[in-house]
């Protein structure tokens, strides 16, 4: 059982690797992936009170997967982002890899989501506020890109109180 213990934490190379496409012949793969990332985004949430979403390579899992549980689960491979609005809001970010620090971040309103099932169906999905803003955070661990990367300035850091 993955619990909090084993997110990667701030600091840990392999948060910084671009990730690899999630193959058709892994397909036999991705419910013990899915497992892991619900286990382990569930301590976190026992925690600490927050997770709606765990990228794949914060458990060392180096592909291009990131797992959302909202409304229900969504398992979302190989995801490209489109149609990325003009409009951005600035918000204060939140990491499991980093579960006591928020960064304050500017994220795109709206985009569409293209990706592969778990069934290795096309889908697209629209969103915005919110879940646009996750979306964006998830899909940058997958290059390697950790919101304290994406900071306003200096003074975009505080501490969980």
């Amino acid at each position: 059982m993955k619990t909090i213990h084993d997110i990667l934490k701030l600091g840990d190379p392999r948060l910084y690797q671009v990730c690899e496409p999630v193959l058709q012949s892994e397909l036999s793969q991705v419910p013990e992936w899915t497992q892991q990332l619900h286990e382990a985004m569930e301590d976190i949430r026992r925690v600490y009170g927050f997770g709606r979403g765990i990228a794949a390579p914060q458990l060392g899992i180096m592909k291009r997967m990131f797992y959302l549980n909202l409304d229900r689960p969504y398992i979302i491979l190989n995801p490209v982002l489109k149609n990325l609005s003009e409009e951005k809001f600035e918000l204060w970010d939140d990491c499991m890899s980093f579960p006591n620090l928020f960064i304050k971040v500017e994220r795109y309103q709206s985009l569409t989501l293209d990706y592969v099932d778990e069934n290795w169906e096309a889908q697209s999905w629209n969103v915005e506020g919110a879940i646009s803003e996750l979306i964006q955070h998830e899909y940058d661990h997958l290059d390697g890109v950790l919101c304290t990367m994406r900071a306003i300035d200096k003074r975009s850091f505080k501490w969980r109180e």
